[in-house]
């Protein structure tokens, strides 16, 4: 077991064009802000000890583990750790009274549209990126680490993660380039209020921010109570890059931060990706809602549905040709990230009469995935075949908490747990690494059956007939992101798929086949 030194990550703020490093001395900082509180912020990849009288393996590479420095681990070796907390950095807890004064460097950053930033040609302002790109590459080892440490995402994905990122940027910046035949003027709105999640903090926000820059918007960003490490790492390349007040960070309580600058008036652009209620009451905290300008990515309840002509020669064990791939792709779609993604299959529905077989076979894949730390390597004594752990610790206590209550309230209700270990808690109790539970059956009167799990969770639904209970799931239901709709390759009886790709066109924005 590889166990690399954590990182800490000194609490800083980033406020008209100024980074300062917040002291523990509460000295008070430049630009009206006055002093400012520090939380301790702690890794969901906790300090781990062994249980046992084997020893843990020193990682070589106390820096940042990567694949050139991190041994191979088993799913045995996981289960004779324990887990404690430990300080991973700290983070400014703004104010009421600081976010306005935040604000307010914004609005005169912003100056009506005749500041710096707004005024200068869309060509200046891509180099100004282009420049803040190659700034940002020097702190790409530093941000895979704490994306590791902090929210518990592999060091593949944390790679890929910053990759995409810089790849995102790069490919917007050439579609602006790109020749039209049509005339199109881009012009900026104003002030961007920009709120990321916690579980693509570098990608994700900057699909909202990147282009409201390269536009002349100015930005606020806030940044996210968990995998907000990320963004103070960013401060010195905004700060070398682009002019004072372009950007804006805020950190701190969104409740407390947030509503004191929508209710100013002075936001004319929301971009906001998390949970619907919170950007209800952003949008109705705004004096002039109509006038707001909108841009939401919110929670899902995406439905996998597994059509009855896949079963009819049966599902031999998962492993013939279109089940292969149809369990390869109901994995990814439920797990990937531990099913921390918006547009991860939430809920799966399988025709009665074959839902236990496939809950049996289902169950018996997610037992073959790794369990471990991210930095983790697993299953093979070739390093280069090696993978690394495919279901990594959830970000912190209370999403394992809110895990437990669905899967007892399932349990309660008439649902078993059919994979080994479904639902456990490697590590101790201060531990956030769960094993998967795969839950059936799951019927309407469990809360599984309608609220978004995010997390390691596969519910499987049985269903009598499409037209009784999918379609009126999907026709009533409260959200409409996607569907994944599940056929046989060679026996797909395409009238029946094909009318419900009709009837959920009026639905869902992304209809996904196999």
């Amino acid at each position: 077991v590889v166990v690399g030194s954590p990182p800490f990550i000194n609490g800083k703020v980033f406020v008209h064009g100024v980074v300062q490093e917040v002291p523990r001395d509460k000295a008070e900082l430049d630009h009206g802000l006055g002093q400012v509180e520090l939380s301790e912020v702690y890794g969901c990849c906790a300090k781990v000890t062994s249980n046992d009288s084997t020893p843990a393996q020193k990682n070589e590479d106390e820096e940042c583990p990567d694949k050139t420095t991190t041994t191979t681990s088993s799913n045995n070796s996981i289960n004779s750790l324990v887990f404690s907390p430990t300080v991973i950095g700290t983070m400014p807890q703004f104010t009421q009274n600081q976010s306005l004064r935040t604000l307010q460097s914004a609005v005169e950053a912003w100056k009506g549209g005749s500041g710096t930033w707004p005024q200068m040609s869309l060509s200046q302002r891509i180099s100004a990126i282009e420049s803040f790109i190659a700034n940002l590459q020097q702190k790409r080892r530093e941000i895979i680490k704490v994306l590791m440490w902090e929210i518990g995402k592999n060091y593949k994905d944390a790679e890929a993660e910053f990759d995409r990122t810089i790849q995102f940027i790069q490919k917007t910046i050439s579609y602006i380039h790109t020749p039209t035949k049509l005339y199109s003027s881009r012009a900026a709105i104003g002030i961007i209020m920009c709120l990321g999640p916690y579980n693509y903090p570098l990608n994700e926000t900057y699909a909202t921010l990147i282009p409201a820059l390269l536009m002349g918007n100015i930005v606020i960003l806030k940044v996210p109570t968990v995998g907000g490490l990320v963004h103070l790492l960013t401060m010195e390349a905004f700060a070398k890059s682009l002019p004072k007040g372009t950007v804006q960070l805020i950190s701190g309580s969104g409740r407390t931060t947030m509503p004191p600058l929508m209710e100013s008036g002075k936001i004319d652009g929301l971009a906001f990706i998390g949970g619907s209620r919170a950007a209800d009451r952003l949008i109705k905290a705004h004096p002039e809602p109509h006038r707001l300008k909108l841009f939401l990515q919110l929670e899902a309840k995406n439905m996998g549905i597994y059509l009855p002509d896949l079963f009819e020669d049966g599902m031999d064990g998962g492993n013939s040709g279109d089940w292969n791939n149809i369990m390869g792709e109901t994995i990814a779609g439920t797990l990937s990230y531990n099913g921390q993604r918006c547009t991860a299959l939430k809920l799966l529905f399988v025709p009665k009469s074959h839902s236990e077989e496939f809950a049996t076979i289902l169950a018996k894949k997610v037992e073959t995935l790794s369990v471990g730390l991210p930095w983790e390597l697993h299953d093979s004594n070739d390093r280069s075949k090696a993978k690394y752990s495919q279901i990594t610790p959830l970000p912190n206590l209370s999403r394992v908490s809110y895990m437990k209550e669905l899967i007892a309230d399932a349990i309660e209700k008439g649902a078993s747990i059919i994979n080994q270990r479904g639902g456990d808690i490697v590590g101790g109790p201060e531990s956030t690494l769960m094993v998967p539970a795969v839950l059936h059956p799951v019927t309407p009167n469990m809360r599984i059956y309608e609220e978004e799990q995010f997390g390691p969770i596969i519910p499987i639904a049985p269903y009598n007939s499409l037209e009784d209970d999918v379609i009126p799931y999907a026709r009533d239901g409260k959200y409409g992101q996607q569907v994944s709709i599940f056929t046989s390759a060679v026996k797909s009886n395409a009238l029946t798929t094909a009318k419900l790709i009709d009837r959920f066109s009026t639905i869902f924005g992304k209809i996904n086949i196999n």
